[in-house]
């Protein structure tokens, strides 16, 4: 438990003083926001608006990784990979639409290449290592359930559909920050069990490793605290793809190595429900004669539209996503 405060309280500092060092060298660089035109009107006024912030999210759970980790484990270079390589396909896209000056960096099937093909990556090492392997853990119970070779697709449907998911959240002041604080904390406490379950059955290298996953969890709890520091409403930075793309690897990862892939959409509700609405949307509007389920997706903008302000919006996404979480904490110890 002190590794894990130490790793949040460590990773929320180094934000915190990347931040102003950072801020005014994307301002000086004209690294500013793009704004969709087809999106809330008053999200115009935020154009210009620095972004590629996700930066101080990976250096703050990169370097308290390093300081307090392991290396020589098997869990953390492989979770440090899955969010530094999702952080630089968001980075170039990121690049893209600044270059470019458009609301729009790598093309669809550009960003899928490089999410699926990391996405197998991660998989296959999964699956082949010893201390995850094929099985994963059915919700509430002492269950596994072997996927064998399928492990590997619904591996990676997870982790694109995650990555995909907080990125498509991220779309208002301390919205995803704020959602994914509370879920990389409650992962934080899932490893801990599992970690102490392992110590006690006598798995001292799986204790370990979890020990590591643990430094991880807290660190990218500790990076998206110090953020909210600049990205609260009115937001002096956003994270832009670099950050939404790498906690959703973060996330995921999180996920995978504790087996508890099943739990995600009820951890990651708010996550979800940002995917489901747009994909509502899109098919409504292409099956049903260009009819509308929601004023805009994803769906905090429908709520924005229907007139919420910004703030009450990202406080109920936390709120749910809170209560959720404590359910999945109650539950499974």
């Amino acid at each position: 438990m002190d590794r894990l405060i130490l790793s949040i309280l460590i990773s929320f500092g180094i934000c915190i003083l990347i931040g102003p060092l950072l801020i005014p060298l994307l301002h000086r660089l004209k690294f500013g926001q793009m704004v969709r035109e087809d999106g809330p009107k008053k999200h115009l006024s935020k154009a210009g608006t620095p972004t590629m912030g996700g930066i101080m999210i990976v250096l703050s759970v990169v370097v308290t990784s390093l300081i307090l980790g392991d290396g020589s484990m098997e869990f953390l270079p492989m979770m440090l990979i899955t969010t530094v390589g999702y952080a630089a396909i968001g980075f170039l896209d990121d690049i893209l639409k600044v270059k470019h000056k458009r609301s729009l960096g790598l093309r669809a099937y550009q960003k899928i290449i490089g999410q699926v093909g990391l996405a197998a990556v991660i998989a296959y090492w999964a699956y082949k290592n010893p201390l995850i392997g094929s099985k994963i853990i059915v919700p509430f119970t002492d269950i596994s359930w072997d996927l064998g070779i399928f492990y590997i697709p619904f591996a990676m449907f997870v982790i694109v559909a995650f990555v995909n998911a907080v990125n498509l959240t991220d779309g208002l002041d301390g919205l995803a920050a704020g959602t994914m604080l509370i879920d990389s904390t409650t992962y934080a406490f899932i490893l801990l069990m599992i970690a102490a379950s392992a110590a006690a059955s006598g798995d001292v290298y799986l204790s370990d490793n979890m020990k590591n996953a643990i430094i991880f969890a807290g660190a990218v709890a500790g990076s998206c605290l110090g953020f909210l520091r600049f990205n609260s409403y009115p937001a002096r930075v956003f994270m832009g793809d670099t950050g939404s793309l790498a906690l959703g690897g973060a996330f995921s990862i999180m996920a995978i190595v504790s087996r508890t892939m099943l739990i995600t959409p009820i951890i990651g509700v708010m996550f979800v429900a940002s995917a489901v609405s747009v994909v509502l949307q899109v098919g409504s509007y292409k099956l049903r004669n260009k009819k509308r389920v929601f004023l805009m997706a994803p769906l905090h903008h429908h709520f924005e539209l229907k007139g919420y302000p910004e703030t009450k919006i990202v406080s109920m996404y936390m709120i749910i996503t809170a209560v959720a979480c404590l359910i999945v904490l109650l539950l499974y110890v």
